[in-house]
């Protein structure tokens, strides 16, 4: 069993791959460079992680099972199919503000997966969307959602929160609080007054 030094170490590692990799992009960033930012020696970091790709790996799937989870669990909600996509739209909204160099690599830096490893990801990413594109098309056939194309909708909301990871808090007055009330007005009830 690994001491708890080691899991500090390994999360120290892992934290500041995340950064590394939204920084420079998965493919530029080398291993030097993440022994240098944990202060380590390059070969002293491989008694931590195996590779960088074991570190791509546990990034991706780790944030794929979070979001599977939560879809998981707003399924199961006795709520409509608009307050399930509402509180979706809050848990990824929510995942970006507080993951902010993890959940970029997730969403940028994923097809940078090898074989099988790619092909399972992806699968995670068809099961997701799949079964939010089942709850918007509820949505619509109840009349919540306006009858406008399915997929339109299912990657307008995706891509529309995309970007949060990327947000500057630093130039803004907003709360994280307020960002994501004013993010929800704005995709689901537009910006007309």
């Amino acid at each position: 069993m690994p001491s708890l030094e080691k899991e500090s170490k390994k999360s120290q590692i892992y934290r500041a791959a995340a950064q590394l990799f939204k920084e420079k992009g998965y493919q530029a960033a080398s291993m030097r460079d993440l022994a240098e930012r944990v202060e380590l020696r390059a070969s002293s970091l491989y008694n931590h992680i195996g590779s960088k790709e074991e570190i791509l790996q546990q990034i991706c799937f780790e944030h794929a099972q979070d979001f599977l989870k939560a879809m998981q669990e707003v399924e199961q909600l006795p709520i409509s199919q608009g307050q399930k996509i509402e509180r979706l739209l809050r848990f990824h909204i929510r995942k970006a503000l507080k993951e902010v160099s993890s959940l970029t690599v997730f969403n940028d830096e994923w097809k940078h997966l090898s074989s099988p490893q790619l092909e399972e990801f992806r699968d995670l990413r068809k099961d997701y969307e799949n079964r939010f594109r089942a709850i918007i098309e509820q949505a619509v056939a109840s009349g919540e959602l306006p009858n406008l194309d399915t997929e339109l909708l299912l990657y307008a909301l995706l891509n529309a929160i995309h970007w949060l990871p990327n947000w500057n808090h630093r130039n803004s007055e907003l709360t994280a609080s307020e960002l994501e009330e004013q993010v929800l007005r704005i995709l689901l009830k537009g910006i007309q007054k």
